[in-house]
């Protein structure tokens, strides 16, 4: 690990899942998701939103789907040339470009759709910050879980998918 790559221990109801986050390619997007995880916002969420052969999204949600308070939206650095491939993690946002908080999604597809393609909001991109290098075995278990509707929500796992702790490895 250097200072550029800090490491992530994500643990799930369903396993761990270690990440390297690119602090030189998204220095905004790693320093807030870092402060989120060590302000224990992440720990108690769930992932709300799974797609197969897509993505599953977590990371804003408790499992009674509802919504924790966040900072201020971030930047979005989807211009940094990362795309969005599979087992990459990236901000979620709204249609407004620059509207990523602390939701995130990891990729289980290349999802080109998703890469910066120019300066509409339309293809903006979203931004990847960093990758699973360890518990692509519970990513892909995460994907296969029974989903459905709940509350405004699709996609939403039937059995919560707890993300129990996110911890920085220093």
């Amino acid at each position: 690990m250097s200072a550029s790559n800090p490491l992530i221990q994500l643990e799930t109801s369903l396993g761990e899942i270690i990440l390297e986050l690119n602090a030189a390619k998204a220095p905004v997007t790693v320093a807030n998701f870092i402060a989120y995880a060590r302000a224990g916002h992440y720990d108690g969420t769930i992932f709300h939103r799974v797609i197969k052969d897509f993505m599953i999204q977590g990371g804003g949600l408790t499992p009674d789907l509802a919504e924790k308070p966040t900072d201020e939206s971030i930047k979005n650095e989807a211009p940094n040339k990362l795309r969005n491939k599979t087992g990459t993690i990236a901000m979620a946002r709204t249609s407004e470009v620059n509207s990523a908080r602390a939701q995130f999604f990891i990729n289980t597809a290349d999802n080109k759709s998703l890469d910066h393609a120019g300066s509409k909001p339309e293809i903006y991109g979203y931004a990847v910050f960093g990758e699973v290098i360890d518990g692509m075995d519970v990513v892909y278990t995460i994907e296969q879980v029974a989903t459905g509707s709940s509350a405004d929500y699709e996609d939403v796992p039937q059995e919560p998918v707890i993300i129990e702790k996110v911890t920085v490895i220093d």
